[in-house]
């Protein structure tokens, strides 16, 4: 169950990020950015509620609390970044970069793949930027892009030291953390925080579908190595690709094909490893 849980983290998060790249180009990022954190809290407190812990102690939600901190400062530029700049560059900067990270640092924890595990994650760095273009469309939002890929780092090492007995309250710890953090940058600027009710709604939605990504990923990150996890949620960049074809009628370049075949086979082979 580790693997399908982490890759349906990573459907979750690709349809948010396609879905937050373009309301980020509708309406100011900020706003956003920090509606979607209120629409994560009322989801995971509801999801946190309906499946009680068995045991909640306060260094879980410390845990949950710093994985929401970086949960916001990844939002943050990554909404930023895709205002600006293109999709098929910032994506895969945040992506490759924040897997990266991840497993170094969890390696660094104990963590121990197998060779077939090993492989399959040297294959997912280069597969993610293939199927995104490759940077091709320039370097427009790639400092952005970085500075997500810390967040999406630190988000997802924190969520995973949580005890497995805390239930789902270190996500809802998260969304509460993330909420603070992003209060100062939206009170700067409380008139780009009035949207029009659709365009509220949508951001509600947008940070919902994040929140469920991370509730799917917490729950495979206790089923499995960290670094496995965290690969498998992190193929999220894929399916705006996906989403593009089928939707805005775009087309597949033969790098953004290859991509998508060894983004397969990497899937498989971390499932099996």
């Amino acid at each position: 169950m580790g693997p399908l849980l982490a890759l349906a983290s990573a459907v979750c998060y690709g349809i948010v990020d396609f879905a937050g790249g373009l309301l980020s180009r509708r309406a100011h990022f900020a706003a956003v950015t920090f509606l979607g954190q209120v629409g994560g809290l009322l989801l995971a407190v509801t999801a946190a509620l309906l499946l009680p812990a068995d045991v909640l102690r306060p260094l879980d939600l410390l845990w949950g609390a710093l994985s929401g901190i970086g949960s916001g400062a990844a939002m943050h530029f990554l909404n930023r970044g895709l205002s600006h700049g293109a999709m098929s560059v910032v994506v895969p900067v945040s992506a490759v970069t924040g897997v990266t990270l991840s497993v170094v640092c969890g390696v660094a924890l104990g963590d121990r793949p197998t060779a077939l595990a090993w492989l399959g994650i040297a294959l997912a760095a280069p597969a993610l930027w293939m199927v995104c273009g490759g940077g091709a469309d320039g370097g427009e939002g790639v400092p952005d892009g970085l500075l997500a890929s810390a967040g999406v780092a630190l988000q997802y090492i924190a969520l995973a030291q949580a005890g497995a007995s805390s239930g789902l309250w270190p996500v809802a710890a998260g969304r509460v953390a993330a909420v603070l953090v992003l209060l100062p940058v939206a009170a700067r600027h409380p008139r780009r925080l009035r949207l029009p009710p659709v365009r509220a709604l949508q951001a509600l939605l947008v940070g919902a579908g994040a929140a469920l990504a991370l509730i799917l990923y917490l729950l495979a990150a206790r089923l499995q190595l960290l670094a496995v996890a965290v690969v498998l949620a992190s193929l999220y960049p894929a399916l705006p690709v996906i989403l593009g074809l089928a939707l805005l009628h775009e087309r597949l370049s033969g790098k953004q094909t290859a991509g998508l075949l060894v983004a397969g086979l990497a899937t498989v082979l971390l499932s099996l490893g």
